[in-house]
């Protein structure tokens, strides 16, 4: 089994007809997930690349079943992209694009949570379930199908841990990307309750960043509701206060959002933590490897 994306996958890439769309699109549709449509108003009744267009969701939903889409649009058409999916039925959606509005955002959250939508980003690289399906900018191939589940907030830093996991000679179940904003689809916790849940997923390796508090609420959920062992890495240790680091949500206001702080949270319920995307992945593989 996999979370978020899998072989049931049926996927429409909202601004399929885009130069991004298309390129990651077309790759996600390589990898050997089912794209099955893309949507972008005035252009229904194309193609891209065998890849049939629509003009509305609702038309691709109904036309091939999709269930998952990908935003690839513009960030000021980005909000009503998700309204027009999670309206027309679609139960997943992963917002690759960036610059979202935080007001904007949250009036999305409170509109999708009780609908019961998966919801990963914005400013996301999404998701993959190796050997499976892969919905975003993940390079899938550098890894490889195993037990080790990943949730970062972090795109670069996930790809690092992954790579070292795969020339280690261990494998993810599904990796997650849930954004780096202020205010995102999915929070640690909610990837956590999942990976608890999947059958595939033994462990899991976490990634973290300065900036608010979420790694703290997870490591607390960490210590009451999980039983399968798991591992973190903080990135910006070096980070001075008021420090951004790329990412809306990274950035530390005084003693609060620390990498250190964080650090220490979690080492309180027991959870390792590496100092280095490569002392992370190691400690992932003493774990794995019992």
């Amino acid at each position: 089994m996999a979370i978020i994306v899998d072989q049931d996958t049926k996927l429409v890439v909202q601004g399929l007809t885009g130069s991004e769309g298309s390129f990651h699109g077309l790759r996600n549709k390589r990898y050997g997930t089912r794209v099955v449509a893309g949507v972008t108003p005035g252009k229904g009744g194309q193609d891209v690349e065998g890849v049939p267009v629509f003009d509305t969701v609702v038309d691709a939903v109904e036309e091939t079943g999709a269930n998952t889409t990908m935003v690839f649009v513009p960030a000021r058409f980005a909000a009503d992209a998700i309204y027009e999916a999670v309206d027309a039925g679609i139960a997943t959606v992963i917002c690759i694009a960036e610059g979202l509005p935080a007001h904007e955002m949250l009036r999305v959250y409170t509109y999708i949570r009780p609908r019961g939508v998966t919801m990963l980003g914005p400013n996301c690289p999404g998701a993959l379930s190796p050997g499976k399906a892969n919905v975003g900018i993940i390079p899938a191939e550098i890894f490889t199908e195993g037990s080790i589940g990943l949730v970062s907030r972090s795109g670069t830093l996930t790809y690092q841990i992954g790579h070292e996991l795969t020339q280690m000679g261990l494998g993810n179940s599904t990796i997650v990307g849930i954004g780096g904003d202020p205010v995102v689809g999915s929070s640690f916790i909610d990837i956590l309750e999942r990976f608890e849940a999947d059958p595939q997923t033994e462990y899991v390796v976490m990634v973290g960043e300065i900036g608010g508090d979420e790694e703290e609420k997870a490591a607390a959920f960490i210590e009451a509701k999980m039983s399968k062992p798991v591992v973190a890495y903080i990135a910006g240790f070096e980070a001075p206060p008021g420090k951004t680091m790329g990412h809306a949500g990274a950035i530390i206001s005084g003693s609060s959002g620390t990498a250190q702080g964080k650090k220490e949270a979690l080492e309180a319920k027991g959870i390792r933590v590496g100092t280095s995307p490569t002392e992370a992945a190691q400690l992932a593989a003493e774990v794995a490897r019992g």
